[in-house]
């Protein structure tokens, strides 16, 4: 879904005057934040837009990973999945419900003594955030029906853990 498509869908929760208004724009402006930029004039570079070009331009997803946090979310990193011929879907849903075991008893072990230290609450998150980013993984790889990927993705690339603010 482009940009301005996204936007156009929110106005049906919010009018694009009250928009307008609480940002200190014009409404014609959100109105054109909603239409497809084209050099006829119509559409305007959006908030979207600028947004995605400053982390294309920096690397850095902690754009949308604070924006996630700000809409109660969570940013969960796509690993790359380039397609291949090679399919193997048993090894890799084998390999999720390993990892969804390990930490079902890693909590298991940490609440032993009925509580969990901020020790062991950081290593279950890093434990949740490998696994999300893992199935992640492998949904990709169930569109692109490649699931070699997912075995080197996993041994080249360290998952992306969010640092939280607590």
């Amino acid at each position: 879904m482009e940009s301005h498509e996204v936007l156009k869908q929110s106005f049906d929760n919010a009018s694009p005057k009250a928009v307008a208004a609480e940002l200190g724009v014009s409404l014609s402006l959100v109105y054109k934040w909603a239409q497809k930029q084209s050099d006829t004039g119509s559409g305007s570079r959006n908030p979207l837009d600028r947004l995605l070009e400053i982390i294309r331009l920096t690397g850095d997803t902690r754009i949308v990973e604070w924006l996630c946090q700000k809409c109660d979310g969570y940013f969960v990193h796509n690993p790359d999945s380039p397609s291949g011929d090679g399919v193997e879907v048993l090894p890799a849903t084998s390999e999720i419900v390993d990892q969804f075991s390990r930490l079902l008893r890693h909590i298991s072990e940490s609440a032993l003594d009925h509580s969990i230290t901020s020790d062991e609450a950081q290593s279950i998150r890093d434990s949740w955030d490998k696994l999300k980013c893992y199935a992640e993984g492998f949904v990709r790889c169930c569109e692109e029906g490649d699931f070699d990927s997912i075995e080197k993705a996993e041994k080249a690339e360290k998952p992306r853990i969010r640092k939280t603010l607590y």
